[in-house]
């Protein structure tokens, strides 16, 4: 009998330990990290986009709409929040999508007004500050891109036997929501001076 209750001690260890139960708890962790990344980006961008504005606005202020749009959308960003809890909600993750769209349009359409008029350029607070959101945008890129990796491990993993089995009976955790492009980004802008 003794040997009986050791052979299922022995089985029931093996199979938890390949149940997948703590790898899938490691892959929803790292889509909360890379989540939080993507938010310490955002609010990168959004911490250096008013002194971005009050140095343009110093020697643009015939460009006073393209300011504007680029403040309101940035208030607009600020009110667009979106929790780790909500990451599965597909409504959601647009509405953000949506508002980071506006706000990432608008500062193009600011850096086409540097285009137009060299004069801006000659400052060397603009340069610097758009040098920095040049990075800030390009760390944004990337951090969607980490967290879009972080979100495919984990959805494969709740898919994929035998973890897919631990996640129905005991975790019951749902899909995450991968960033998406923008409606139209797959055509190339046109810029015209």
């Amino acid at each position: 009998m003794k040997i009986s209750t050791l052979v299922i001690l022995l089985c029931s260890t093996l199979l938890l330990s390949s149940c997948g139960y703590n790898s899938i708890q490691r892959n929803e962790e790292a889509v909360f990290s890379a989540w939080g990344d993507v938010e310490a980006t955002y609010q990168r961008r959004a911490d250096l986009i008013p002194n971005l504005v009050s140095t343009v606005k110093a020697y643009a202020a015939h460009e006073k709409e393209t300011l504007t749009e680029v403040v309101n959308a940035r208030a607009k960003v600020g009110q667009t929040k979106i929790s780790a809890d909500m990451l599965g909600d597909t409504a959601a993750m647009q509405q953000f999508q949506q508002a980071q769209g506006q706000l990432s349009g608008a500062l193009s359409r600011l850096l086409v007004v540097v285009e137009r008029y060299p004069d801006l350029k000659a400052s060397e607070n603009f340069r610097d500050l758009q040098h920095q959101l040049e990075g800030t945008e390009n760390r944004i890129n990337v951090a969607r891109q980490r967290y879009n990796e972080s979100v495919k491990i984990f959805n494969t993993s709740i898919r994929t036997f035998p973890n897919n089995l631990t996640n129905n009976f005991l975790l019951n955790l749902e899909r995450k929501e991968a960033f998406k492009a923008d409606a139209g980004a797959s055509t190339a802008p046109k810029v015209t001076f």
